[in-house]
């Protein structure tokens, strides 16, 4: 038999064994999806205003004033007294300042720490020295000042805010015993009625 009867016998384009060909399989990940197509205007934006409370101004402070030269301080370590123990009644931890030009004495003992105590001393007569020499323009006088103004501030605030309080309260303690008085009328004026309804006639 011929080469291509049997080609033919067998099938041809049918994908036999004879070997026809075979029409390669398209993957489904070869299709392409047209996807609808979004216009976006040019024109539409979108705009935020944002509001900015401007900031109080801040009370410039006077610099905390320094201390003054070593050379014109006496200075004395002395034993403390008071609660803390041996560390504090048994070692000279406490300082003792004297400014040699003013006479003026200043004494430490805040912690157990000769060190530390040393460091505040001085910031305590560069302090005292500030008052004596610049008086109410001194940062101590300055700072306390402030801080009484802000004291006395909250504590309106806080009495405002009590008085509005006990002003609310009152004023719903007389709307309730408005609404109270105008029910029990009301009760009375319907219990009246109802009396005179059922009165028998003559």
């Amino acid at each position: 038999m011929h080469s291509s009867a049997l080609i033919g016998s067998f099938g041809g384009r049918g994908g036999g064994r004879g070997g026809g060909a075979v029409p390669p399989r398209r993957h489904e990940s070869s299709r392409t999806i047209a996807s609808p197509a979004i216009a976006l205007s040019p024109t539409t934006t979108t705009t935020r205003t944002f509001t900015t409370t401007p900031a109080r101004p801040i009370k410039q402070m006077p610099t905390r004033p320094k201390p003054p030269p070593e050379d014109e301080i006496d200075e004395s370590f002395l034993k403390g007294s008071g609660p803390g123990g041996q560390k504090i009644n048994k070692t000279s931890s406490a300082v003792q300042l004297k400014h040699i030009p003013t006479g003026l004495v200043v004494k430490c003992q805040a912690t157990r720490s000769r060190i530390q105590n040393r460091k505040i001393a001085r910031d305590l007569l560069a302090a005292k020295l500030d008052v004596m020499f610049n008086g109410d323009q001194s940062r101590t006088i300055i700072v306390g000042d402030y801080k009484k103004k802000r004291s006395d501030s909250a504590a309106k605030k806080s009495r405002r805010k009590y008085r509005k309080l006990e002003e609310e309260a009152a004023a719903a303690a007389a709307a309730a015993e408005t609404t109270t008085t105008s029910e029990a009328a009301a009760k009375e004026q319907g219990a009246n009625t109802t009396q005179e309804t059922r009165k028998p006639e003559p």
